[in-house]
C-alpha cells in the first residue's frame, strides 16, 4: 500500500499546485449530479452550513483596502482581517476579541505585490485578479484538525453532493531541516473519514506548510483536491480547499516556535467551487461570469466567447473576453471600497488594470468608447446582494470608469501624435528615445502601458532604446525611495510570545482610562491629572522580559494603569516622564507609548535602576498633549465641514496628527476649488468662534449602528465605544429621531479632545493634493501657526497687488520690464512654498501666472521695438553686401537674435553676425547665414568659430545660431568672424 501511495504521489506532484490552470474546453460533465444551484446559492450554502450546523458567527467581508497593514497592497486572503488575533494584538475590548468560530466570504484582490495574477489573467481559464474566498476559522483552540477536516468533508460530500471518489487530499510530510515531524494526525483523520489511502498524499513544506509572511504565525496545512477526470485516465487535480493549522511562529531568525494559542484558518475559492458544482471546466463558464461575457458580446458585436486559449485563440478574442470580464469585476469592487485609479501604490495598480481592460476591449473586441462603464451594472447585478456597497456606489463606480477610460483614450491619441512627431526627427537607423517612451508610459505623463508603446513602435518598424528605458526606471525607483515618507523607527514591541505569556499569567490589559482625566479651569487652561501605577513587567530592547533594568538602559515598561495616550486612530503618542513614588527628583523620560493587544508599553530610558513592583507616578507632556487634542478636535470639525460643503458622500479615508499639523484624507469626486477650500475653513472657524462644548461618552457599540450622519471608519472599534460629539450631548446625538449627527460633528473616536472648540484658535488648510482620482489629502494647522499663515498670506497678497498695479502702468524700458518679470517669478516661488492658506495660494498663483504672461508679452514688444531701432542703425551703417559683422548693445541674447533676424529679413542675401558686450567682459553672439550661402557656410559653425575664439560655446542650426564667450578685445573677435565668413563664402 505504501508503495502504491508513493507511486501515486510521484505521478501527481506536478498536478497538485497552488493555482493550477484548468484544462482546455471539454464537454465531458464533471459530475453525474444534476446541475447545481447558482453561485449565490453556493455562497449562501457555505455560510448557512457553518452558522446553522456548527455555530459559527458570520462576519462581513473586509474592504479590499487593507486595514492598518502596510505589508499588503490589497486584501488577498480571507485571513487578513483576522491578523490581530493570530498575532495576539487584538484589542481585548473589541468585538473581534470575542470571536471563537467565524465564517465569511471575503473579497480578495491579487494584483501587484507578492501575490500578483494580473499578467496571467486572460491567458488561461482560471486566473483572476478579483475572487471570493470562502473561509471558516477557529481561534484559540476552539476546535482544531479533527473538527476542521470533518466539517469540510461533510460540506463537500453531503451539502454540495460532490462524489467522495472525486476528492483527493494532501497533508504535510514534515521538514527534517526545520525539525518538523510529518502531520500523521491529519492523515489519520482523513483515513478515518473514509478517504482511501491511495488518495491521501503527503508533500513537503512548499506544498503543505502555510506561512503568513517571512515572519509570523504559520503551520501545516491539508488540501482537498477535485479530480476533473473523474476516474477516466490519469487524474486531473485542482485544489478546492486549503485547511491551515496555525501552531507555529516563524521568528525573525528563521526558527520556529510554538504559538501560545492554536488556530484554524481555511480558504476555498468560490469561483473554482462553483465551476465544479456547475460542471464547468472553466470558472469563466459559470454564472459568476457568463452574464458579463454575454454583455461584452452584445456591447462589442464581437464573435461569441468560445473559451479558447493559446494558439487556438486566433486574434486573442477569448483572451480579451476574459481580461475585460475579470478586470471590470476588480475595478467595481475596489472602487466601491474606496480604492480609486491613481499614480502610486494600490491606485496605480488599479489604473493599470483599468487601462489594460480598455486596451483589450478596444483593440481586440472593437468596443465603442464608454463601453467599459456600461458593464458596471452587470457586476452589481451579480455581486450586489452579497456585497451591498456595490449597490450603494454603482453610479460612482461607473462614472470613475468612464472618466478614466476617456482620459486614457485622449492620452492614447496624444501619444500617437508625439510618436509620429518624434519619428520625423530620427534617422533611418536611430532607436526611439527612451526619454520620450518614458514620458508616454504609466510611470510618466500620459499613462500608456509600455508594452503598448512598444507595439505602436513595432508597427512602424522602429526599435525602442530598452537600455535607456531600464536606466530611467532605476532612476525613478531611486527618486521614489527618496520621496517616500520616512518609515517611523520601530519601537519596542510585544510579540506573540510575550503577549501569550502575559495572558497565561492572567495579567489584565492596561487600564488607560486615566488618559481622559483632565479638566478645564475657569481661566481657560487645562489641568492634566497625574497617575500612580505599579510596574508589572520590564522588557529590554530585544523584547526579553526582565525583572529590573539598570542605569542608562532603554527599556519597555508595562504598568497596571497609565494616563499616556498610546498611538492609534491617527493620533500621535503622548510623551512625558515618570518618577518613582517617593523619589520625585529622578525623571525617567518616556518617548512614546504603544498599544499591543490591550497592553500599553511605555518606551523609556532609565537614569537609575527600576524593577518590577516599583510604584511610579506618570506625567504627560502637557504642551504636546494639548497640541494633539487641538489638532484632533480640529480634524473632526474639518471632516464635518467637508461634508457640509461637498455633500454627504465625502468620507474620511485616513488621518494623522501631532502637535505641529494634521493630515486628513477624504473621498472627493474632483479636486477642491479655492472657493470650496475657503468655505470649509469658514465653516470650521465659525464652530471655533462659537466655542462649542465637546461631549465625550462611552456607549454600547450597538447604539451607534443606525445613527444617520454618524462618522466612523473601517476599523475595529471596542465595545463599549467612545463617542465624541461637538455642541450636542452624546445621548441626544445618538437619538435617530434627533438627526443631530447630520448637523454637527459626531464620531466614534478613542482619541483625546478639547473640552471646548475655542482653544483651537483658528484653522488654516495649507495644502491639498489628489492622492488618486477620488481621494484628496489635506494638510492643516491651527492656533498661532494658523494666524501667522493668514498674516503671511495677506502680505503676499499685497505684493501681488502692487505687482499688478506696476504692470498696468506699463514700461518703456526693456531692463525695467525684465526686472518686473523677475520680481513676479520670485513672487511665484514665494507663494508656492510659503505656509499660507491653500485657497489663497491657488488664487494668487493663478493671478501671478497671468501677470507673468502679460509681462513676457510686454518684454517681447519692447524687445521687438528695440531690435527694429538697432536694425535701422546697422543698415544705415553698412552698405549693401554679402556680410554684416558688427557690435551692438542688447539687453539679452533674445534681443540680439531678434536684431539679427530683422536684418536678414530686410537684407535676405546678407549673412549677419553681431556681438554684444555685457558686464564683466562677457560677450553675447548671434548670427544668421543667408540662404544662398549654404550649405558650405553654416551659422552653427560660424558661431562656434567666434565663440571658441572667446573661450565660450555656441549652439543652433545651419541657418541661425547663438552663443556666449568672454573677451576684452572685441576687434579681434570681429576679425575672426569676418575672416571665417570670407573663407566660406
Amino acid at each position: 500500500m505504501a508503495a502504491s501511495v508513493a507511486a501515486a504521489a510521484r505521478r501527481l506532484r506536478r498536478a497538485i499546485r497552488r493555482s493550477p490552470a484548468w484544462r482546455g474546453p471539454s464537454h465531458r460533465p464533471l459530475s453525474s449530479e444534476p446541475p447545481a444551484a447558482k453561485a449565490s446559492a453556493v455562497r449562501a450554502a457555505f455560510l448557512n452550513f457553518f452558522r446553522d450546523r456548527h455555530g459559527h458567527r458570520l462576519v462581513p467581508s473586509a474592504s479590499v483596502r487593507p486595514r492598518g497593514d502596510p505589508s499588503l497592497l490589497f486584501v488577498n486572503a480571507g485571513m487578513n482581517q483576522f491578523k490581530p488575533i493570530f498575532l495576539g494584538t487584538v484589542d481585548p475590548r473589541s468585538e473581534m476579541a470575542g470571536f471563537r468560530r467565524v465564517a465569511n466570504s471575503q473579497k480578495c484582490v491579487r494584483a501587484g505585490g507578492r501575490h500578483n495574477d494580473l499578467e496571467d489573467v486572460g491567458r488561461d481559464l482560471s486566473h483572476h485578479t478579483f475572487f471570493e474566498m470562502l473561509g471558516n476559522w477557529a481561534f484559540g483552540g476552539e476546535y482544531f484538525k479533527e473538527e476542521a477536516c470533518s466539517m469540510a468533508w461533510e460540506l463537500l460530500t453531503q451539502v454540495y453532493g460532490i462524489p467522495a471518489e472525486r476528492l483527493w487530499v494532501s497533508y504535510f510530510d514534515g521538514d527534517p531541516k526545520a525539525g518538523l515531524e510529518p502531520d500523521l494526525e491529519t492523515r489519520d483523520i482523513w483515513l478515518s473519514l473514509g478517504v482511501p489511502a491511495t488518495r491521501v498524499l503527503s508533500f513537503g513544506p512548499q506544498e503543505n506548510f502555510w506561512e503568513m509572511g517571512d515572519t509570523g504565525p504559520c503551520g501545516p496545512c491539508t488540501e482537498i483536491h477535485y479530480d476533473l477526470a473523474g476516474g477516466v485516465g490519469a487524474p486531473q487535480l485542482v485544489e478546492l480547499w486549503n485547511l491551515v493549522f496555525m501552531q507555529h511562529n516563524r521568528e525573525a531568525d528563521g526558527s520556529l516556535q510554538p504559538l501560545p494559542q492554536w488556530h484554524v484558518d481555511t480558504g476555498m475559492g468560490l469561483e473554482r467551487l462553483v465551476a465544479v458544482l456547475q460542471g464547468k471546466h472553466s470558472t469563466y463558464d459559470t454564472d459568476l461570469f457568463s452574464p458579463l461575457l454575454h454583455a461584452i458580446q452584445q456591447g462589442c458585436r464581437a464573435p461569441p466567447y468560445l473559451g479558447r486559449v493559446g494558439v487556438a485563440d486566433e486574434g486573442r478574442t477569448d483572451t480579451a473576453y476574459r481580461v475585460v470580464a475579470d478586470h471590470i469585476r476588480t475595478l467595481s469592487v475596489c472602487i466601491s471600497d474606496g480604492v480609486f485609479p491613481g499614480m502610486s501604490g494600490p491606485p496605480l495598480v488599479l489604473r493599470r488594470i483599468l487601462r489594460r481592460a480598455v486596451r483589450f476591449s478596444m483593440e481586440i473586441l472593437k468596443a465603442p468608447p464608454g463601453f467599459l462603464g456600461s458593464l458596471v451594472p452587470v457586476v452589481v447585478e451579480i455581486l450586489g446582494d452579497a456585497y451591498p456597497e456595490l449597490q450603494r456606489n454603482s453610479a460612482q463606480i461607473a462614472n470613475l470608469v468612464l472618466e478614466d477610460e476617456a482620459a486614457f483614450l485622449a492620452s492614447l491619441e496624444r501619444g500617437r501624435r508625439i510618436i509620429d512627431r518624434t519619428l520625423r526627427t530620427l534617422g533611418p537607423s536611430d532607436m526611439f528615445p527612451a526619454e520620450v517612451a518614458w514620458s508616454l508610459s504609466l510611470s510618466g505623463d500620459l499613462g500608456l502601458p509600455l508594452d503598448m508603446v512598444e507595439l505602436m513602435l513595432e508597427e512602424k518598424g522602429v526599435q525602442l532604446d530598452c537600455t535607456g528605458l531600464e536606466r530611467l526606471a532605476q532612476e525613478e525607483a531611486q527618486h521614489q525611495a527618496r520621496q517616500a515618507e520616512p518609515v517611523q523607527k520601530q519601537g519596542l514591541w510585544l510579540d506573540v510570545h510575550a503577549l501569550g505569556e502575559l495572558q497565561r499569567q492572567g495579567v489584565p490589559p492596561t487600564d488607560n482610562s486615566p488618559k481622559y482625566n483632565y479638566s478645564l479651569r475657569p481661566n481657560g487652561s487645562y489641568e492634566f491629572g497625574t497617575c500612580e501605577a505599579q510596574v508589572l513587567q520590564l522588557y529590554t530592547e530585544d523584547g526579553t522580559a526582565v525583572a529590573s533594568v539598570g542605569k542608562g538602559q532603554r527599556c519597555g515598561l508595562l504598568l497596571d494603569r497609565t494616563n499616556f495616550y498610546a498611538e492609534q486612530g491617527g493620533q500621535a503618542s503622548d510623551r512625558g516622564y515618570l518618577v518613582r513614588v517617593g523619589q520625585e527628583d529622578v525623571l525617567f523620560p518616556v518617548a512614546r507609548a504603544q498599544v499591543c493587544g490591550g497592553f500599553i508599553l511605555h518606551e523609556a530610558v532609565a537614569p537609575e535602576c527600576l524593577q518590577i513592583g516599583d510604584q511610579v507616578q506618570l506625567h504627560v507632556d502637557k504642551a504636546w498633549r494639548l497640541g494633539c487634542m487641538a489638532k484632533h478636535t480640529a480634524t473632526h470639525l474639518l471632516n464635518w465641514a467637508l461634508r457640509q460643503t461637498l455633500g454627504p458622500g465625502t468620507e474620511q479615508q485616513g488621518s494623522h496628527l501631532n502637535p505641529e499639523q494634521l493630515r486628513l484624507d477624504v473621498t472627493t469626486q474632483t479636486a477642491l476649488t479655492p472657493e470650496q477650500l475657503r468655505a470649509v475653513e469658514n465653516t470650521v472657524q465659525e464652530a471655533v468662534q462659537q466655542d462649542k462644548p465637546v461631549y465625550m461618552e462611552e456607549v454600547p457599540l450597538a447604539l451607534t449602528a443606525h445613527v444617520p450622519g454618524l462618522r466612523s471608519l473601517d476599523e475595529i472599534y471596542p465595545d463599549p465605544v467612545r463617542v465624541v460629539s461637538v455642541g450636542v450631548p452624546v445621548a441626544h446625538a445618538l437619538d435617530p429621531a434627533s438627526q443631530a449627527a447630520l448637523q454637527t460633528s459626531v464620531e466614534l473616536c478613542c482619541g483625546t479632545h478639547l473640552l471646548r472648540t475655542g482653544a483651537i484658535g483658528d484653522l488654516v488648510i495649507i495644502g491639498d493634493r489628489q492622492l488618486s482620482k477620488g481621494t484628496t489629502r489635506l494638510l492643516a494647522i491651527t492656533g498661532e501657526q494658523a494666524q501667522q499663515a493668514r498674516e503671511l498670506g495677506q502680505n503676499l497678497a499685497q505684493e501681488v497687488k502692487a505687482a499688478t498695479e506696476q504692470l498696468s502702468q506699463g514700461s518703456q524700458d526693456v531692463a525695467e520690464a525684465l526686472r518686473l518679470s523677475k520680481d513676479i517669478g520670485r513672487l511665484i516661488e514665494a507663494v508656492d512654498t510659503s505656509v499660507m492658506p491653500q485657497w489663497q495660494r491657488r488664487e494668487l498663483l493663478a493671478t501671478l501666472k497671468m501677470l507673468q504672461r502679460r509681462a513676457n508679452t510686454a518684454i517681447r514688444k519692447l524687445q521687438m521695438g528695440q531690435a527694429a531701432k538697432k536694425t535701422q542703425e546697422l543698415l544705415e551703417r553698412h552698405s549693401k553686401g554679402p556680410l554684416i559683422v558688427d557690435t551692438v548693445s542688447a539687453e539679452s541674447l533674445s534681443v540680439l537674435v531678434k536684431v539679427v533676424r530683422q536684418l536678414c529679413e530686410q537684407a535676405p542675401s546678407t549673412s549677419v553676425l553681431l556681438l554684444s558686450p555685457q558686464s564683466m567682459g562677457k560677450v553675447l553672439c548671434a548670427c544668421q547665414v543667408a540662404q544662398g550661402a549654404m550649405p558650405t557656410f553654416t551659422a552653427e559653425a560660424w558661431a562656434l568659430a567666434v565663440c571658441s575664439h572667446m573661450g565660450g560655446k555656441a549652439w543652433g542650426s545651419r541657418v541661425v545660431a547663438q552663443g556666449t564667450g568672454s573677451t576684452t578685445d572685441l576687434e579681434a573677435a570681429l576679425s575672426t568672424a569676418r575672416a571665417y565668413a570670407l573663407s566660406q563664402l
